[in-house]
This record gives structure tokens, C-alpha cells and sequence, in this order.
């Protein structure tokens, strides 16, 4: 599989989904999220599942940075 990358993306009312995805995933998450005549349900591919999201839903979108961090 490609490339992954954590990242959250939280929904109305506080729920929180966690997952491993692609970086296409998220680019298309995003260009979906900031488009008015995107379909509502989006796809998200992650390590193990694909997942559909339902972006009028969808508050806020996290990604990790990718810098890896040694120390406590």
C-alpha cells in the first residue's frame, strides 16, 4: 500500500475518526471539503478498510506533519 499517514477527522456533536490514510485520500478529502458542488459522501482509503464520510458532517480535518520526533 502506499504511503500512510494518520489522521483525524472530527464530526458534529464531537465524535473522532482515527485512521492510517493515503495522501491521495486526504488531497481529496480536503478539495472535496472546500467544494459546494461535491457529492456529499466522500471515500477515504485507509490501511485496512475504505470509508465513506458524509462531509456536511465533517468539522475539522488533523493530519500528522510527518516529521518523526525522538524524545519524551
Amino acid at each position: 500500500m502506499a504511503d500512510l499517514r494518520s489522521m483525524d477527522v472530527g464530526f458534529e456533536g464531537g465524535p473522532v475518526l482515527a485512521v492510517r490514510a493515503t495522501e491521495e485520500s486526504y488531497t481529496n478529502l480536503v478539495k472535496a471539503l472546500g467544494d459546494d458542488a461535491a457529492d456529499r459522501w466522500q471515500s477515504i482509503t485507509t490501511d485496512d478498510s475504505e470509508i465513506l464520510v458524509d462531509l456536511s458532517k465533517v468539522v475539522y480535518v488533523r493530519r500528522e506533519s510527518g516529521e518523526q520526533k525522538v524524545g519524551f
